[in-house]
């Protein structure tokens, strides 16, 4: 994809990031250094568990698996410039990459809120319609979904994104941000285009929105079938399976929805920064650690991954 710059005055961005000395700086890259290869071994994790196990070789599972593939690409379409930046003097970004990580940023999580709505409803057909389950969740229809969540992800923002790249810019160029964002990008054009702010708010709207009614829906269907289940144990282990994925649907959807519904709304830069990294930077880091404690299955596949029940068992032995 190439982003051509129609203004004269503009040729890239200073993205401000975190400012502050150079020791905040230092500690800063040390930190999100930390976070980023913590966030690229726990998801690694689960995507090998789930490869190697063959008993993880079921449709939730190569979800989770494809999931967690999608939130590596989603961390390093961010963390590796800020990274750069923290140590950088000038903080520029050219005005190519610039769109290019907004383009990749918007798509990656685009794909996300489609995803989150498909593990919503295999755990729908899993609980509510177990005995036609896999009928219905066929390795096809698995694989159909997972394509589907990819294309439309990296469509949904496509032309509004190449409609902003032809604006012209002008005035200053700095972005208090750590990303190229629609809200500071459309605030640096020369013109106010409300189509394209009305146009950009809409698509974003319904990005959240569509998917969240199709969550919602799902769990609830799913509620009213667990509360028939006569046993508490039966109960407990339907709501185990759930458990994990509300709680990164809540923890992702509870920070993007107060960004993105406007985005060009007045919300300070320090709070654009902190909800952004709850979802782009926090939640990718987390959903490992919430999906292998709250489940067994793949708890014992990471365990098994490591080595570290067999050397349990070794020592049992001797």
């Amino acid at each position: 994809m190439k982003f051509f710059n129609n203004s004269s005055t503009i040729t890239g961005f200073i993205l401000l990031g975190f400012p502050g000395p150079r020791e905040k700086q230092v500690l800063l890259f040390v930190l999100f250094s930390v976070v980023y290869l913590l966030t690229l071994m726990g998801n690694g994790s689960i995507i090998c568990a789930v490869r190697w196990d063959q008993r993880l070789h079921t449709p939730m599972y190569i979800l989770l698996a494809n999931f967690s593939f999608l939130e590596i690409w989603y961390v390093t379409s961010t963390v590796p410039n800020m990274l750069a930046n923290f140590l950088s003097d000038t903080k520029v970004i050219s005005f190519s990459g610039c769109f290019l990580q907004f383009y990749f940023f918007f798509s990656l999580g685009s794909t996300e809120c489609f995803f989150l709505a498909v593990m919503a409803f295999d755990r729908y057909l899993a609980i509510c319609q177990p005995l036609h389950y896999p009928t219905i969740m066929t390795g096809r229809l698995c694989t159909n979904l997972v394509v589907s969540c990819w294309v439309l992800g990296f469509l949904w923002f496509l032309i509004p994104i190449t409609i902003i790249s032809q604006m012209s810019f002008c005035g200053s160029r700095i972005i208090d941000h750590f990303l190229c964002d629609p809200g500071p990008l459309l605030a640096l054009t020369c013109t106010r285009y409300p189509a394209i702010e009305l146009t950009s708010s809409t698509l974003s709207s319904l990005l959240l929105f569509i998917p969240f009614i199709c969550i919602m829906v799902s769990y609830a269907l799913v509620l009213q079938a667990v509360l028939r289940v006569p046993s508490a144990a039966g109960r407990r282990k339907a709501f185990s399976t759930c458990g994990s994925h509300l709680a990164v649907v809540s923890l992702f959807y509870g920070s993007v929805m107060v960004m993105y519904i406007s985005p060009t709304s007045e919300h300070k830069a320090g709070m654009q920064k902190i909800m952004t990294l709850l979802y782009s930077v926090v939640t990718p880091l987390i959903n490992p650690v919430i999906y292998s404690l709250r489940n067994k299955d793949m708890k014992h596949a990471i365990k098994k991954l490591f080595g570290i029940e067999t050397e349990a068992r070794i020592h049992e032995t001797v």
